[in-house]
């Protein structure tokens, strides 16, 4: 038996046992995190450079883009060091900062998800009041209320987390330091009080979930109404790749966490935190920028202004 005072390190999951598989998951690791760096850095810097792009919308995407790079670099790159280096292993220290920033990324982006359904809601059902509630200083204030929400969120969840003894060894079932599965390491009878935390932060989020239904159900209720099909078109443009966006993190990120244990193994939870920690900041930048012609336009000046130069 062994407890959290004398783990000076954790094992994480590894993709694989031979040689070359691992060499794979490297090299396709890789990819996806260059892939995630240069599509969420060319937003960032466009939306950045471009005054045009300068509104509520265009701030929040610009936020969303910092809160991806900052969640698949907390754990991708742990990751693929181990893979090339045939290696298991991360600091007790090390899994503390893993855990705090990723629930910290995560929990701001969600929040944040909200905020732009919102920010949706009043562009499309009431126009003329968009200037009025969306103004700079109320957008400032909703992207630190997403910050600082997820600061707290991963503030409690990792120190409720790392206070509990642990004694189921100190093997990880996951590539990164997952709160699931530290949790399945305390003692059967100490982490309560954790999952009820989880209980409590999961009916948060079901609230949140359901602003952004109800949201979605008035704004596509106000554009079947628009009579012009253009209109719909350039209104469905900045709207669907949002509620991509939000139906991917969400049904993956809720699987993970709410699924039953009965149909829990290691491979499948090792799929889908990949599904919701690795594959959607990798993809958002190219939802957004194939359903947005104006950050479409805007990239391509950039790229313009880069090439002239």
């Amino acid at each position: 038996m062994s407890n959290s005072s004398s783990i000076t390190q954790f094992l994480l999951l590894a993709f694989a046992d031979t040689r070359e598989l691992q060499l794979l998951h490297f090299w396709l690791f890789l990819g996806i995190y260059l892939a995630a760096l240069l599509g969420n850095g060319l937003i960032f810097t466009t939306i950045a450079c471009d005054h045009h792009l300068h509104t509520p919308m265009y701030f929040f995407l610009l936020n969303l883009s910092v809160l991806d790079l900052g969640s698949i670099s907390t754990t991708v790159p742990k990751s693929m060091a181990n893979s090339l280096w045939d290696n298991r292993t991360i600091s007790y220290s090390g899994c503390i900062a893993q855990t705090f920033l990723y629930v910290f990324f995560i929990s701001a982006e969600y929040c944040l998800l909200t905020f732009m359904s919102y920010d949706r809601y009043v562009a499309i059902c009431k126009p003329l009041h968009y200037g009025t509630l969306l103004g700079s200083r109320a957008c400032v204030h909703m992207a630190a209320a997403a910050w600082g929400a997820g600061f707290l969120n991963a503030l409690m969840h990792t120190a409720n987390t790392f206070s509990l003894p642990l004694c189921q060894g100190n093997a990880v079932e996951q590539f990164f330091c997952e709160i699931p599965q530290i949790l399945k390491l305390s003692c059967s009878h100490s982490y309560v009080r954790d999952v009820a935390l989880i209980d409590v932060i999961a009916c948060l989020c079901f609230g949140c979930f359901v602003f952004i239904v109800v949201s979605y159900v008035q704004i596509f209720r106000a554009v079947l109404r628009i009579p012009f099909e253009q209109g719909r078109h350039k209104t469905f443009s900045t709207c669907l790749p949002h509620l991509a966006v939000v139906s991917l993190f969400i049904s993956t990120s809720f699987f993970a966490y709410l699924k039953p244990p009965s149909i829990s193994s290691p491979s499948l939870d090792l799929v889908v935190s990949v599904l919701y920690s690795v594959v959607p900041p990798a993809l958002n930048p190219l939802i957004y920028s194939l359903r947005n012609q104006q950050l479409k336009d805007a990239v391509s000046r950039m790229l313009l202004y880069i090439v002239s130069e």
